[in-house]
């Protein structure tokens, strides 16, 4: 249990990091530390950007919320314990990552470009996370299964 407990921590830290963050960019910005729209004037750089992290924020979102569904994924999860712990590691780290970099470049790119449709991503990946956060309970159901906890 203090194996699942050390892994579901640092899920736990994996899952906070990029909100606090993406906080520390909003205060920075805010408050005039950082200058907020560097980038504004730049249409052609503007369009690549938003077109990209649409397209990341479209893909990654539903791939994040299912990994654990695909069959390699959940086959390794329900090994024995050890490796089902390595690979709650693994791929917990994987899919919180993934959402945790994109927050963070969608609220990056929201204070250089000023543009709003960042900062609807960046929203939306936030209340995504909290469909995949790591909790001990979760945790110790993702590896065991359909058995009894």
């Amino acid at each position: 249990m203090n194996q699942i407990r050390s892994v579901q921590r640092l899920l736990m830290i994996q899952f906070f990091l990029p909100i606090i963050l993406s906080l520390l960019m909003v205060v920075l910005f805010e408050t005039g530390a950082l200058v907020s729209g560097a980038w504004a004037g730049s249409g052609q750089k503007e369009f690549v950007c938003l077109v990209v992290m649409e397209l990341l924020t479209i893909c990654c979102i539903p791939l994040s919320l299912r990994l654990f569904k695909y069959k390699k994924v959940a086959e390794a999860l329900k090994g024995d314990d050890a490796q089902a712990l390595c690979a709650l590691q693994r791929w917990g780290s994987v899919r919180l990552d993934v959402l945790g970099v994109l927050l963070v470049v969608n609220v990056l790119f929201y204070y250089l470009f000023v543009h709003a449709a960042f900062c609807y991503m960046a929203v939306i990946v936030f209340l995504s996370l909290f469909f995949i956060y790591p909790s001990l309970d979760r945790c110790v159901t993702e590896t065991k299964g359909d058995e009894k906890v």
